[in-house]
């Protein structure tokens, strides 16, 4: 797997400034190597969604050392296609997820929380 350096020494290749002006965006597209350290790591942010995510964390556009300003986007992009080949959906990671019992929850709590479908209380006087 690339190290977010590795991605952002790619970003300099491609429209310059320095390592700094993009590693905290490739950091935070591998972060979720904290939870899972192999590559289904991915399924969190390597998609179209995460890409959307990350212009909301870092905006729009960043701004170059060389004073150059780039969509986010347009690195969130590199990234994931490095890593993976092209931009999946989040729809594709859920399509490869093998559903197991504990993943749905078996018991209804609708009528146990819900005051308009829970029976009818009778005052004893």
């Amino acid at each position: 797997m690339a190290h977010p350096y590795h991605h952002a020494l790619s970003s300099v290749k491609k429209w310059g400034g320095t390592v700094d002006c993009y590693l905290a965006l490739h950091s935070w597209f591998d972060a979720s190597k904290e939870i899972t350290a192999d590559f289904r790591h991915r399924a969190l942010r390597h998609h179209a969604e995460g890409i959307f995510m990350a212009e909301t964390i870092f905006g729009q556009t960043l701004t170059l050392s060389t004073g150059r300003i780039i969509p986010t986007r347009w690195v969130g992009e590199q990234h994931v296609k490095e890593d993976l080949g092209f931009i999946p959906s989040f729809a594709d990671w859920v399509k490869a997820i093998r559903p197991e019992p504990w993943m749905g929850r078996a018991e209804r709590i609708e009528a146990l929380v819900d005051p308009h479908l829970a029976s009818p209380v009778v005052e004893v006087t």
